[in-house]
């Protein structure tokens, strides 16, 4: 039997991987003080995160999103995690916006109320977006490939 990953998957969960890494570097760093290696190393993160979005979208409008094709038995497990991933992945990409925006209008007090908990919901993000990612095309042959609502409640 082959074993093979769908290339366009693979391509956005590592960089939303990278994003998260870049994240947690940037938070090192700053708590070190050095501002200017944050603010690259930000910008970095935020620049993977875009590109994950971009391969992303694309493959949802152009080709469709694939449905779980583990056991039927835990397919509402899988499809809670996912709404509850994809719940995190849109508060932590509207807060991510709201942190490029505020650190670049130098908004700092803002900027840091705010950063600690963008970046844990991010990690969460990366985390479960990578076991979603595990789920379809690891752990299990993903289901076929469809609209979303089709691929996320199953009608």
């Amino acid at each position: 039997m082959e074993f093979t990953l769908p290339i366009l998957p693979t391509i956005s969960t590592s960089f939303i991987i990278l994003s998260a890494i870049f994240v947690a570097i940037g938070w090192g760093l700053i708590k070190k003080r050095k501002r200017k290696e944050h603010q690259t190393v930000m910008l970095f993160a935020a620049i993977f995160a875009v590109i994950f979005f971009i391969i992303y979208a694309s493959r949802t409008i152009f080709i469709g999103n694939t449905s779980f094709g583990g056991p039927d038995d835990i397919k509402i497990y899988y499809t809670i995690f996912l709404i509850f991933h994809i719940t995190l992945a849109t508060i932590g990409a509207v807060l991510g916006i709201i942190m490029l925006y505020t650190g670049y209008k130098k908004q700092y007090a803002k900027h840091r109320k705010l950063g600690p908990m963008t970046s844990i919901i991010w990690f969460i993000t990366a985390i479960t977006g990578t076991a979603v990612y595990l789920l379809l095309y690891v752990f299990y042959h993903g289901g076929e490939t469809t609209s979303v609502i089709k691929a996320i409640l199953g009608f």
